[in-house]
């Protein structure tokens, strides 16, 4: 297909190996900021195609991930309680909080639904005019304009017993958190395709100036993410640091001025915890005044719940490219898909789920077993 086949062509991903090695001359550190990128990189083993001087790391681009161990325990408090319908799309009903999670609490009667939009919620509400309905809009500026269409219909349409519980989050500052640390490791980055195309990456471009650092938007298959990969390692040979775009196909330096626009009118940027990392400033989305009768932390008072994450599981140097999975003791056998310690493990875009999913907790020599690109 289009746009699809050839970007997992074979031949045309050995290729770009072999010129990324014969460019390469220095060691280099690259961060893949994208949950799905890391799902691509280890499902087609695309870090043993490159060179030994070339490492991939793993970025806080998996919005289950990043989502702080105390909002998931508000969700489950309000979860809990016999007049909410709390909904919220699949991947975070299986993340643990400080006591069990959503699948838990709707084992025990709680009213817990998965749902595949957020404006399904509209539906249930107005179906269940007694109950109080609430959806959690987690995630980065990707899912950000679905989840303020549904709050500006809500209020439109004068549905008064829907609310959500935001959790919204934003790439360029969590990037600028990692380049500022003093245990920073990353030279440049392969930049989120799917968050440019709502945002554009005109705002990637100051934070490439200023620390001089390349960034290149990719996409997400094999092909896609060797050439962007080719891409950082010549601006960094040649000393640059500019935000290019391999993702041309799909998206534009302005991106989806439309969606942009729906979504300020609702939300707001404000400071933001992130799991394991703690809180970065300007790095997350709330609702605004206007919309303060939807915000379920304000309607349900759980906005006190204070939580500290456990201390065995590293997700949060793994989300900043300190460390990998393997690098936990933990990682394949106190913690695995089954029995997850952290949602990292639990997320479909989590990077402990990917390498459990694609055998990095096996042998070495077992690894490359049914990889390749």
């Amino acid at each position: 297909m289009k746009y699809l086949d050839e970007y997992r062509d074979g031949t045309i991903a050995a290729k770009l190996a072999e010129e990324i090695k014969r460019v390469q001359t220095k060691p280099w550190v690259i961060m893949e900021v994208c949950g799905g990128q890391t799902h691509s990189i280890v499902k087609n083993g695309i870090d043993y195609l490159l060179p030994a001087g070339v490492e991939l790391v793993h970025g806080p681009g998996c919005p289950v991930c990043v989502t702080p161990l105390e909002m998931i325990d508000k969700a489950h408090a309000i979860a809990r309680r016999p007049e909410v319908i709390f909904c919220s799309f699949g991947d975070m009903l299986r993340v643990p909080g400080s006591h069990g999670d959503l699948f838990s609490i709707q084992s025990l009667g709680g009213d817990v639904r998965v749902v595949y939009s957020p404006l399904d919620c509209l539906k249930i509400a107005r179906a269940n005019p007694h109950k109080q309905v609430v959806f959690f809009a987690i995630g980065f500026e990707t899912t950000a304009p679905a989840n303020a269409m549904l709050a500006w219909r809500a209020k439109a349409d004068g549905v008064q017993n829907i609310s959500l519980l935001v959790s919204h989050v934003l790439v360029p500052p969590a990037m600028e958190a990692i380049l500022s640390s003093p245990r920073n490791r990353v030279q440049g980055f392969l930049g989120p395709g799917h968050v440019c195309a709502v945002v554009g990456y005109r705002e990637y471009e100051p934070l490439s100036a200023h620390f001089k650092v390349p960034i290149v938007i990719s996409g997400f298959e094999p092909v896609d993410i060797l050439e962007g990969v080719l891409m950082l390692v010549r601006q960094l040979e040649e000393g640059r640091g500019e935000v290019e775009n391999q993702y041309s196909r799909v998206l534009s330096r302005a991106g989806n001025e439309a969606a942009q626009a729906l979504v300020m009118k609702v939300f707001e940027v404000g400071d933001r915890k992130w799991r394991g990392v703690g809180l970065i400033p300007q790095s997350g989305y709330h609702l605004r005044a206007d919309f303060a009768a939807f915000d379920a932390e304000r309607r349900f008072d759980v906005e006190a719940i204070q939580t500290e994450e456990p201390a065995i599981c590293i997700a949060g140097e793994i989300l900043q490219g300190i460390k990998k999975p393997h690098d936990c003791p933990a990682f394949g056998t106190a913690c695995d898909p089954q029995h997850p310690l952290g949602a990292t493990m639990v997320s479909a875009e989590g990077a402990c789920a990917a390498y459990y999913a694609y055998g990095r907790h096996l042998k070495p020599e077992l690894v490359h077993i049914g990889q390749g690109a």
